[in-house]
């Protein structure tokens, strides 16, 4: 009796290890291609030759990318998500931002969410088989994520380049210019909870690599009051954002109001020499989604030398065609002005997108049909990016 017990123990803890490898193996792809669609069709949608001669002639940038989420071998062209440096090199971008996601709200909505709310980040980093620090410290699984990047940089510097200053930047872009399909790589937090509250630990995010920084997510934190938490639009900065605004100013990074409540915005705004981005967002007046700021602070920003970046997922631009994007950015640029205006996908970011960055052109095609001229659409497509970096970091 006593050995068939054990016999039972042994095979139950033989089919749990085998459950954990198969979850670990293809649990983390199972999610994301359910969350990461590409809902156009396989083979791309049409591009014209003229299209596509001016795309190949763009400098095009990107204001956020969460593949670094899925942990996938950048390096790798993959069968799932929307973002890997060669699908990028593909669709000729320059410069794309790589954002860490740390923690996530259990029934995320565009409403109200909990900081307290069971987190979908940890189950994730778990079934990942991510390093054991990273389970229990969002300022861990930051480094994490900006580690991976920093190694693949390090595999293949023909292919990848980490940009930290606007000398790096330059580099990249002359690079560029003389023939290379290098793609540079700037790293971002979407949300700066990974600060665990603590100022000191700006310095350890900016050393890992770090210069662009999101206030916050899903939910309030420490700096003060999202776009969706439970403060509602009237919690703004709080004394210890302040503090990390003003030190990320010192240190040149780059503010993103993303997600961000519209307090907080009012606030970041007040304090001079400020110069925030909106890094993936839709137009209000466009597309009246909650997820979507009040067009009259999107104007402000604007007003300080700001920019905008355009998302690519049916909530933000009411569509799921290349059309639907070019529209809310026809609409970006009445509302704030064509020198104000780019791209910020959110790609791999548990959203759906027309295109993987691979046919990027679709949305240079769309541009075209829209009516814009050939100096809007290098300007919206990367080159008041790569004017706002140059002056920025």
């Amino acid at each position: 009796m006593i050995r068939m017990i054990r016999r039972t123990i042994l095979w139950l803890l033989g089919l749990a290890a085998l459950a954990a490898v198969v979850v670990a193996i293809w649990g983390p792809g199972f999610v994301e291609r359910r969350l990461n669609p590409v809902s156009g069709p396989a083979e791309g949608w049409p591009v014209s030759p003229q299209a596509e001669a001016l795309h190949q002639r763009l400098v095009i940038g990107d204001w956020h990318s969460d593949a670094l989420l899925w942990d996938r071998d950048l390096l790798g062209r993959a069968e799932r998500g929307h973002t890997d440096i060669p699908r990028l090199a593909e669709g000729n971008v320059a410069v794309q931002v790589f954002t860490t996601v740390t923690k996530s709200p259990r029934g995320q909505n565009y409403g109200r969410n909990s900081a307290e709310a069971p987190d979908n980040i940890t189950p994730l980093f778990i079934g990942q088989l991510r390093p054991l620090p990273s389970w229990f410290s969002l300022k861990e699984r930051a480094l994490v994520q900006a580690a991976a990047l920093r190694r693949a940089a390090e595999r293949a510097p023909d292919q990848l380049m980490l940009i930290r200053s606007a000398e790096d930047l330059q580099t990249l872009l002359e690079a560029r210019q003389n023939g290379a399909k290098t793609v540079g790589a700037i790293l971002g937090s979407e949300g700066a909870h990974p600060l665990e509250g603590q100022i000191g630990n700006l310095q350890v995010l900016y050393g890992a690599g770090f210069r662009l920084l999101g206030l916050t997510h899903f939910f309030d934190n420490e700096l003060g009051g999202s776009l969706h938490g439970e403060g509602g639009s009237g919690a703004g900065l709080s004394p210890f954002g302040r503090q990390v605004v003003e030190e990320m100013m010192a240190k040149r990074m780059i503010i993103d109001l993303a997600h961000a409540s519209p307090q907080m915005v009012r606030d970041v705004l007040a304090i001079p020499g400020t110069r925030p981005i909106l890094s993936h967002t839709g137009i209000h007046g466009h597309c009246p989604s909650p997820r979507n700021l009040d067009d009259a602070l999107l104007q402000a920003i604007a007003g300080k030398g700001g920019l905008i970046g355009i998302g690519y997922w049916a909530d933000v631009v009411c569509g799921k065609t290349p059309a639907d994007i070019a529209a809310s950015i026809q609409a970006a640029i009445a509302l704030v002005g064509e020198d104000h205006v780019s791209l910020g996908s959110d790609y791999d970011g548990s959203v759906d997108a027309p295109f993987d960055a691979s046919h990027l052109a679709a949305l240079t095609q769309a541009l075209l049909d829209a009516g814009l001229s050939d100096q809007q659409i290098a300007k919206v497509m990367g080159g008041n990016m790569m004017r706002y970096l140059a002056q920025m970091l």
